[in-house]
């Protein structure tokens, strides 16, 4: 493949400050962009031009930089992490976007939020070096979120975490350079596993849609994939009770020589990273596995320097099957690709 296959759709602009993170809804069918300016940006398709436009901004709930936005499972609700310390959930049941939940207990900046599977969990991080896991009660008449459990493993800055797929089970990696593994336990959550491999901060972690892989990506400019080995596993890796063990098959690097800030894979097998040199790179899974091991095979698709008019640094791509993506970037823009 080439980078001509890698086609530039549209521009987004409005914000007033750096775009860190955008997500797409459930459904595909609306972008959210959170930026320095404090603001989330809600994107989608005008209907008699079939342009992006932006049809709502939501503010007011926080006083410094927007860091991360997820969506819920049901794409009725949006959470934010903020650098003021607070994460907030949006409630857009009644048709408007309001703020129904301001969650507080991180000393300084929330790094990121993300929702499990089910959507009755959600988990926030932030520089005080902690993860924190929140039980969600979206009764319409007594909409309640509360904190259950709070994790201190990581020795730095926690800069990201991730749900797995299918399992109840929140990854997240920082500035120690590891990624750490958290699940359920009769009487608390707890830290099962510690991944070392990168030589710098880890910036993202993510899950490939079957939940048997995971990539992760680092300011040592390479991307690792890891792969999970249930017990009883035919290769002989050693495991602990019932937990999988996670192991790296595959580095990937020269692909970027600066440190890479998110990776996504899509539900079709591309996965994307971007970062600190304003590049863009495609790759594609050809192969999960080979006959003599256990290393995956990808094909580059697309490597686009500029991307942005400065660095990248967040994209997420469609969850619909034409392989869009968008990108967030220091430049204040949001851009939209297709892969073709």
């Amino acid at each position: 493949m080439t980078d001509q296959e890698l086609k530039h759709i549209t521009t987004l602009t409005g914000h007033d400050s750096r775009v860190w993170a955008c997500a797409w809804n459930p459904t595909g069918s609306m972008l959210a962009s959170a930026s320095g300016d404090a603001t989330v940006k809600l994107w989608g398709r005008e209907p008699r031009t079939d342009k992006w436009v932006c049809h709502d901004t939501l503010s007011g709930q926080h006083s410094r930089t927007i860091r991360s936005v997820c969506w819920s499972p049901c794409g009725m609700f949006l959470a934010t992490a903020s650098f003021d310390g607070t994460a907030c959930v949006w409630d857009r049941r009644d048709g408007e976007f309001e703020c129904t939940a301001t969650l507080e207990g991180h000393e300084n900046e929330a790094k990121c939020v993300s929702y499990s599977s089910t959507g009755q969990l959600l988990a926030t991080c932030g520089r005080d070096k902690s993860v924190w896991i929140w039980e969600i009660d979206d009764d319409m008449e007594n909409f309640d979120v509360q904190c259950i459990s709070v994790l201190k493993s990581h020795e730095q800055d926690v800069k990201a975490i991730a749900w797995h797929p299918n399992k109840e089970i929140v990854v997240s990696c920082g500035y120690d350079d590891t990624i750490r593994l958290h699940r359920d336990d009769p009487t608390d959550w707890l830290t099962f596993d510690t991944l070392k491999g990168h030589t710098s901060t880890v910036w993202k972690i993510a899950f490939h849609p079957t939940g048997e892989m995971m990539a992760s990506c680092s300011s040592d400019a390479t991307v690792k994939i890891w792969r999970a080995y249930a017990p009883g596993n035919p290769q002989g890796i050693k495991t602990s009770g019932n937990d999988s063990k996670w192991k790296c098959v595959c580095t990937l690097s020269g692909y970027h020589d600066r440190p890479i800030y998110d990776i996504a894979w899509s539900s079709s097998g591309y996965l994307a990273s971007c970062g600190g040199d304003n590049r863009l790179v495609i790759l594609k899974l050809v192969k999960e596995r080979q006959e003599q091991d256990e290393t995956p095979i990808f094909e580059l698709v697309s490597s686009r320097l500029h991307a942005h008019d400065e660095d990248l640094n967040g994209l997420h791509w469609n969850p619909g099957p034409d392989n869009i993506l968008a990108t967030a970037s220091d430049d204040g823009t949001i851009k939209l690709w297709k892969v073709e």
